[in-house]
């Protein structure tokens, strides 16, 4: 069975192992079937199963280099995404910590440590100083 395998996925997209638009289209579909069978929604059921055509037509493709490529479109643009809500959360964290303040000169972003008092405020950028509450 396992030579059977390995001649049946031999020189297809397949054979590299699976990326993750296909891993994602997998989830997607059988996020959609489970959707389908427990609401009234049965066009939900053709869409999964589309999907789910896709990711096996993406296994089983000899064009390697163009299903590489909408893997990294997908790659490229997931990051980005995950980057968005990874700084959205490392900036709620920060803000227990520190204070972060706008030199008057030229607009850049300075992090204070929080709970110093008053103290002055020299930007790295326009070395203009200033004066602020931590």
């Amino acid at each position: 069975m396992k030579d059977f395998l390995y001649r049946l996925f031999q020189g297809r997209y397949g054979a590299y192992g699976t990326d993750r638009l296909t891993k994602f289209c997998l989830v997607i579909a059988v996020v959609l079937l489970f959707v389908s069978f427990l609401t009234p929604l049965g066009f939900l059921y053709y869409v999964a199963i589309a999907i789910l055509a896709y990711s096996y037509f993406r296994l089983f493709s000899k064009n390697i280099p163009f299903r590489y490529r909408e893997n990294e479109i997908f790659v490229k643009y997931t990051n980005k995404i995950a980057d968005f809500f990874r700084s959205f959360g490392d900036s709620w964290t920060q803000k227990k910590n520190y204070h972060v303040y706008k030199c008057p000169n030229c607009g850049q972003k300075i992090r204070v440590p929080r709970g110093k008092g008053r103290i002055e405020i020299r930007c790295p950028k326009c070395d203009n100083r200033f004066l602020k509450k931590s």
